[in-house]
């Protein structure tokens, strides 16, 4: 009889884990670039994803800052040390588990650099 007990309350655990747990995405947008090119001649330092997060405890109160497309952007170009970026798409994207929740912002394009 315990047995059967400790097993109903654990398989009752394990759906609540994966009820209370899950994700959503949608697509934020595109942009041939983040900054004016104007003609200018530039290199291509290569394709970079980076992602900007802000967490809430119980899906409502915000413990950490963030989730700004422009630190996304400005932490992609400081990956590769460029200027700026072309070929962008933004996406957004919510996780959650059993206490906390993410939103996140997540920057795919290829960073650039200027010729002087």
């Amino acid at each position: 009889m315990r047995i059967a007990l400790a097993a109903g309350k654990a398989a009752l655990a394990a759906i609540l884990i994966v009820v209370m747990s899950g994700c959503a995405s949608w697509p934020g947008g595109v942009a041939s670039s983040t900054t004016p090119i104007d003609g200018r001649a530039y290199d291509n330092l290569g394709r970079v994803t980076q992602t900007s997060s802000r967490y809430y405890l119980f899906g409502w109160i915000p413990i950490t800052t963030g989730n700004w497309t422009r630190d996304a952007i400005d932490k992609a170009v400081r990956q590769r040390g460029g200027d700026a970026m072309v070929d962008v798409t933004v996406d957004g994207m919510w996780q959650w588990w059993i206490i906390v929740t993410r939103m996140a912002t997540r920057v795919e394009g290829n960073v650039i650099r200027f010729r002087r």
